[in-house]
Order: C-alpha cells, then sequence, then structure tokens
C-alpha cells in the first residue's frame, strides 16, 4: 500500500497565448522519467484559457479523453461533425480510437475558462472514434460521471467520480488498485489507516496503490476529483 502526495505548486506548467496549463505527469518538454503515467492515466492537465484563447484543430489517436470543465464555456469541435459548449459541471469523453481531430476553445464571450482534462490508455487500440458528453449535478457525496452507470469508457475498470462538499463534509474514497484525487477547489483533510492524515490545498494530488478505507474531510467548500482504476 503506498500514498503519495503531490503539491500543486510542483507541477509543470506550460504558458502560450492566452492559456496556462498545469501539468501532473510528463508532458511535452517537460519530462521527468519517474512520472510518467499513474496506473492507465497517463495525462492530467489543469487548463486555464482566455476569452477565444485554446487549442485549435489537431489530432490524437488510441486516447480516452475525458474533460470536466469547472468554470466559462469551452467550444469543442471535431472532424467527425460534433459541436458542443460545455459549461460548469458538463463531462466529455472523447475516444480517439483510430484517429480523431477536434479543436477545443474558449468562448469569446464568457470569461476565463477553466477545465480538468485526463488522458488514458484504452483496452483496444484502432477502434472507431467515439464522441459523448452529458451535464451532471455531482450530490454531496462522489458522484460517478465516467464509468459504470455513466459515461462509458474504453478502459475497463476506470471511473472518475466527482463530489462538491461543504466545509465538514467527508466522503469514503473507493478501494481500488489504483486512485488519484485531485482537489481542483477548496481543500480538506485526506485520513488513511496506515499514514498520518494529510492536509490538501487547492490543485493537490495524492495517488494511492491498494489503500483501503481513506476518507476525505472538506475544510472550505471544495470540489474533489477522483479517478479510480480496479486494475
Amino acid at each position: 500500500m503506498t500514498l503519495s502526495v503531490y503539491a500543486g505548486s510542483n507541477r509543470f506548467i506550460t504558458t502560450a497565448d492566452g492559456r496556462v496549463t498545469r501539468h501532473s505527469f510528463s508532458f511535452g518538454e517537460h519530462y521527468d522519467p519517474a512520472n510518467l503515467g499513474f496506473g492507465p492515466m497517463i495525462c492530467h492537465n489543469d487548463d486555464l484559457l482566455d476569452p477565444a484563447a485554446g487549442y485549435p484543430d489537431h489530432p490524437h489517436t488510441d486516447l480516452e479523453i475525458v474533460t470536466w470543465v469547472l468554470d466559462g464555456v469551452l467550444l469543442h469541435t471535431d472532424d467527425a461533425g460534433n459541436t458542443d459548449e460545455l459549461r460548469p459541471g458538463d463531462v466529455q469523453v472523447m475516444s480517439a480510437g483510430s484517429g480523431i481531430r477536434h479543436a477545443e476553445m474558449a468562448d469569446a464571450a464568457s470569461g476565463p475558462t477553466r477545465f480538468i482534462q485526463t488522458w488514458v490508455r484504452p483496452d483496444e487500440s484502432g477502434t472507431p472514434p467515439r464522441w459523448r458528453s452529458e451535464h451532471v449535478d455531482p450530490g454531496t457525496g462522489l458522484t460517478t460521471v465516467v464509468g459504470p452507470g455513466a459515461l462509458d469508457i474504453g478502459t475497463h475498470g476506470a471511473s472518475l467520480r466527482i463530489a462538491r462538499l461543504a466545509p465538514g463534509a467527508i466522503v469514503e474514497l473507493p478501494d481500488a488498485a489504483h486512485q488519484h484525487v485531485f482537489v481542483a477547489v477548496g481543500g480538506g483533510r485526506l485520513a488513511d489507516q496506515s499514514v498520518d492524515d494529510r492536509e490538501l490545498g487547492s490543485g493537490d494530488a495524492v495517488r494511492l496503490t491498494d489503500q483501503l478505507g481513506a476518507t476525505f474531510e472538506a475544510k472550505a467548500d471544495t470540489e474533489l476529483l477522483v479517478w479510480d482504476f480496479r486494475r
């Protein structure tokens, strides 16, 4: 059983015209051979875009790309004819498969747009590309937004759960082979039977392996994103 804390202040940062991206793992020019991924997760980016800024048309293959919008409006277009305006509470899953081109741009008429995007390795390569999205209102507990009972993903045993917590609220983390816990907003205390409690702030992440019985207690209004991988 292992538990590792990754402070938000230590994340790799990429800046470009109108955008700032904070990376959890090696990405582009930020290469760290000891930090290439976690389970099937190979990218976990926290993006902040100015109005009309973002990522023009570009390709992907053989990735499950999951996007969760926190603020603003993110405009999605792709070469399969899909278009959408993703707003806070919207989750998108794009299975790149054999190849897809898409663009992600902040709406010019909205304020800054912030979203969390995760790339997960699929079980199979070369499958037909797919795209889907859904609006979700997370409750006080962890709500599954991707995985069994929610938007499907081409990685067996992978789930994304989200909670919006008031100060003092406590959630029990799922038991899984790998868990990635990210405090998108707010902060709190992670408690586990095998280690001392850990205080987490906005932008901090925890990676847990074969960890059982962990809980998170919010100390402020908090938005918590939990990926769990059953294998």
